[in-house]
C-alpha cells in the first residue's frame, strides 16, 4: 500500500500484477475493495492499480465537500506516482466522471479510456431524487443499505441470489460520513465542459437495467466525447458482478488494442 497527501487528503493506493498499467477508479462505496473480486483476471498481464479515493474508507481528509476536481487531482497524483504513464484508465459510476476530468485535464498520462456506468453531471431528476431518498434514510442504517442493494442490481439478477446472500449486500452501502459526502458530490459534480478536452481512444459502456445512474447518462457521456465509442451491456448498475464474463471481456479487448 502506497500513501500520498493530495491537497486536503491522505490517500492511498495498491498495486497487484505487472506488465502495463490498468488504472481502476472506485464509484460510492467503501473504496478500491470494490474491485477485489476482478483483479486477478487482469493480473496475468497489466499491473492493476487501485486508488482509495476522498469518501473512501481508508482514506483520511478534513471532511469538506467533495468536488470532481478534488478526486480527479488525487486520481492523477496516484498515475504520476506510479511512474508507468500514459495507463488505461477505467472508472465506474462515480469513478467514471472523476477518470473523465483526469483524462482531459492530463492527455499526456491517459492511454485509452473507459468510463463506465457513468454521467456528466448531476442534474438527472431520478438520480437526485434517489440521492435525497438515501440521505432521508441516514439515520436508518437498514434501510439505506436495502436502497443501495435495490438500485445497484437488477431484478432479474437479485432472483437469482439467495436471500441471505442479498442481505449481505445491504452493508455496502451504510450512511459514512465519507457514503454521504460521496452521494452529495453526485448532485453537484458537472463535467459537461471537460468532455471534449477529452484526447485518449475512448470506449464507454452503459448499463440498460441500470437503477442508480439511468442509461441515458451514459449515452450522453459518449455523445460528448468526439470519436468516442459506445457499448451497452443488458446488466443493472453493478455490472462487475452481473455480468463479470463480459466485463472482462470488453476491458481486456479494449485496452488490448495497439
Amino acid at each position: 500500500m502506497t500513501n500520498l497527501t493530495v491537497g486536503n487528503a491522505h490517500i492511498t493506493y495498491r498495486a497487484e500484477g505487472s506488465g502495463p498499467a490498468l488504472v481502476l477508479v472506485h464509484g460510492v462505496g467503501p473504496g478500491a475493495a470494490m474491485w477485489d473480486a476482478l483483479v486477478g483476471r487482469f493480473t496475468d498481464r497489466r499491473t492493476v492499480v487501485l486508488p482509495d479515493l476522498a469518501g473512501s474508507d481508508p482514506v483520511e481528509d478534513d471532511g469538506s465537500p467533495l468536488t470532481v476536481e478534488a478526486l480527479a487531482a488525487q486520481l492523477i497524483a496516484v498515475i504520476e506516482d506510479t511512474g508507468a504513464a500514459p495507463v488505461n484508465l477505467l472508472g465506474f459510476s462515480m469513478g467514471a466522471p472523476v477518470a473523465a476530468a483526469a483524462a482531459a485535464l492530463r492527455p499526456d498520462l491517459v492511454r485509452r479510456l473507459m468510463p463506465v456506468a457513468g454521467f456528466a453531471h448531476g442534474g438527472d431528476r431520478y438520480l437526485r431524487q434517489l440521492v435525497d431518498a438515501w440521505f432521508a434514510l441516514t439515520g436508518e442504517p437498514g434501510g439505506f443499505g436495502r436502497l443501495g442493494t435495490l438500485t445497484a442490481y437488477s431484478p432479474a439478477f437479485l432472483n437469482t441470489m439467495a436471500p441471505e446472500a442479498i442481505e449481505q449486500l445491504h452493508g455496502f452501502m451504510q450512511p459514512t460520513d465519507g457514503r454521504l459526502r460521496q452521494l452529495d458530490l453526485l448532485r453537484r459534480l458537472d463535467i459537461r465542459d471537460l468532455l471534449p478536452k477529452i484526447e485518449a481512444p475512448t470506449l464507454v459502456v452503459g448499463c440498460t437495467q441500470d437503477r442508480t445512474v439511468p442509461v441515458e447518462n451514459h449515452r450522453e457521456v459518449a455523445a460528448a466525447i468526439a470519436g468516442s465509442e459506445y457499448t451497452e451491456l443488458d446488466s443493472g448498475h453493478v455490472v462487475m458482478m452481473e455480468r463479470p464474463d463480459e466485463f472482462v471481456d470488453l476491458v481486456r479487448d479494449f485496452f488490448d488494442r495497439p
